[in-house]
């Protein structure tokens, strides 16, 4: 970070090859549109390049850059909902898949419909822990919330997840 606050565009590139992919995977789960999370990541790597000239590395990387993901994403929220082109469904593929792979895919959409399912605060706390790695300590930073919140946060969005994805488990598995 210190060599891209001094100008180094190879340590910035660095630093989007490690985490783009998963700042658009947080966004893209906070908002549940993958296109308006890569407008996210793009707008908080811009502002990780404009900081990054005057970084205090009082918090990890990874926290401030999450911290400002979901500043972005809590505005796209507040601003309301446009559906843009990327969201139409594109065409699906007409060579057939393994049936394994389908219930892989389907398992996945019934937990992304969960997750977006779940009160915001739930959706962000289990993203951060589940999905990006964070420890509690760290989402809570991200979210501006004690540790006790997050845990709260998460048992009960777990709870929530684990009631809704019960009744289609035969279903998903192909039991009867």
């Amino acid at each position: 970070m210190l060599k891209t606050g001094a100008g180094d565009r190879e340590a910035f590139r660095r630093l989007l090859d490690r985490h783009l992919r998963r700042t658009v995977a947080f966004a893209a789960r906070v908002l549940g549109n993958h296109a308006a999370a890569e407008d996210v990541a793009q707008e908080a790597f811009l502002r990780l390049w404009s900081h990054a000239p005057r970084w205090q590395p009082a918090a990890r990387l990874t926290t401030w850059l999450h911290r400002v993901a979901l500043n972005l994403c809590l505005d796209v929220r507040r601003r309301g909902r446009d559906v843009a082109l990327d969201d139409v469904a594109e065409p699906l593929d007409p060579a057939p898949s393994p049936l394994a792979c389908i219930q892989v895919r389907d398992i996945g959409r019934h937990v992304n419909t969960a997750l977006a399912e779940l009160p915001v605060q739930q959706r962000v706390a289990i993203t951060l822990c589940h999905y990006q790695g964070l420890r509690n300590t760290e989402a809570a930073e991200v979210m501006g919330v004690s540790v006790e919140a997050v845990e709260s946060l998460l048992a009960r969005g777990r709870r929530t997840l684990r009631a809704r994805l019960q009744a289609l488990l035969p279903d998903l598995l192909g039991e009867e």
